[in-house]
């Protein structure tokens, strides 16, 4: 016995003990980005000279083009997570934007954003009776939701607001949402940012773009990030829920019911992109339906999903990329774009340290090569040409979407087809 004990100890003396490595939360790293992020941006202003960067309409056209991103985004999310790939946000956006303009042109604004969020609803439904009760390919049925959505809106365009507008590509003038600003903090700001100090004026320059013209959509939409977070990770509905996009037989063995929670997901995934098209009509700029106003952001809307690895704070850092890359050539045009470009190049910079710091020498080349053609496309041009601008989120996606892609971790049964008993 005294020697069983002895080895017990012996044992317990030269077994290691793993070190416990402490992660910062996931509100910590976000405020660590959004002040890296302003500082890049504040040297960038600073050494080109554009103030359109870091300006508050620049924050504030940001903040209203990254609305509908980002509810397409979270709609994305609650499907996939639910197992349904939904390639159909972009026509469930479409809806929502012509339910948008019939409810506000009745109703006012509220009842604009109860249609939107309906119609957007019932495009969701669509997407789920196809894909879960039917095991149709996911990604088909989300390109024939795409089709059927404009198809739909031109047809109840023509069939309601032609006789109103004289025009079927658009609605006549709707009510838009108030907004509201915090008067006192926004005044301090503005004087702090017309003081021009490097960082300091940048900062308060892109805050006041927040909190300036703010509307109850805009509000409803940040808080839903939140909400979403705190209903799929710290609730049994929403562990239930991402059970069946991880592992739907084993889900239904514990006595889930798979296709009621699919059923939810996707359904609040079409009311979430139908409020993304509220948001392109209701907001100040909107005013309306208007045939193509979606402009394919609904398919941004899931590379933002993506980008953020298919977690709420990730996919709110996508949707400020691509709403600012979008307002900044709204704001600024063709320069402030070229500005933005260096930027990317003090990013890259940044980048590669690191890379360089532990090791990894590809990365290190790779970001060499990147940055050096960024800063030649900045050094030989004095402005970029204006056909290309438009396309400045577009290509913002593809680029962050190529870089994202090592490090993704989607549902492991997303996509997969299931049916009721397969696991028996």
């Amino acid at each position: 016995m005294a020697i069983s004990t002895a080895s017990q100890a012996g044992d317990a003396t030269t077994v290691p003990t793993a070190p416990v490595r402490r992660r910062l939360p996931g509100w910590a790293k976000g405020i660590l980005w959004a002040v890296g992020v302003i500082a890049v941006l504040s040297a960038a202003s600073y050494l080109t000279g554009v103030n359109t960067l870091t300006s508050t309409n620049t924050a504030q056209t940001a903040l209203r083009l990254a609305l509908p991103i980002l509810l397409a985004a979270l709609g994305g999310l609650w499907s996939e997570r639910a197992g349904v790939i939904n390639i159909g946000l972009e026509g469930m956006m479409i809806l929502g934007t012509w339910g948008a303009a019939w409810g506000a042109y009745y109703g006012g604004p509220w009842l604009g954003l109860v249609a939107a969020i309906v119609m957007g609803a019932l495009g969701g439904l669509l997407h789920a009776i196809a894909t879960v009760t039917f095991n149709v390919n996911h990604i088909v049925s989300g390109v024939a939701i795409n089709l059927l959505g404009l198809g739909i809106a031109k047809y109840l365009a023509t069939l309601i607001f032609q006789p109103l507008s004289g025009n079927p590509r658009q609605s006549p003038t709707v009510p838009t949402f108030d907004t509201y600003s915090a008067t006192f903090l926004s005044d301090w700001l503005s004087g702090l940012e017309k003081q021009q100090r490097v960082g300091v004026s940048d900062a308060a320059g892109l805050i006041n773009g927040l909190i300036t013209g703010v509307s109850p959509l805009t509000i409803i939409a940040i808080v839903l990030v939140p909400v979403s977070y705190l209903v799929l990770w710290h609730t049994r509905f929403g562990l239930r829920l991402r059970s069946c996009g991880e592992n739907p037989v084993a889900a239904e063995s514990l006595g889930v019911n798979v296709y009621t929670y699919k059923y939810t997901g996707v359904l609040l995934s079409g009311a979430l992109a139908g409020m993304g098209g509220a948001a392109l009509v209701l907001l100040q700029g909107g005013g309306g339906y208007l045939e193509g106003q979606t402009n394919g952001r609904g398919y941004i809307g899931l590379a933002a999903m993506i980008f953020g690895n298919w977690r709420p704070g990730g996919l709110l850092g996508g949707a400020a990329l691509f709403g600012y890359s979008d307002g900044l050539q709204l704001a600024g045009g063709g320069k402030a774009v070229l500005a933005l470009l260096y930027g990317a190049v003090l990013l890259l910079g940044v980048i590669v340290v690191v890379q360089l710091f532990r090791r990894r020498w590809l990365g290190v080349v790779l970001g060499v090569i990147a940055a050096g053609i960024l800063y030649w496309i900045y050094w030989a041009n004095d402005s970029l040409p204006g056909d290309l601008i438009p396309y400045t989120p577009h290509v913002v996606t593809l680029i962050v979407l190529a870089v994202a892609s090592q490090r993704l971790r989607p549902p492991k049964a997303d996509g997969a087809r299931y049916r009721r008993g397969e696991g028996d």
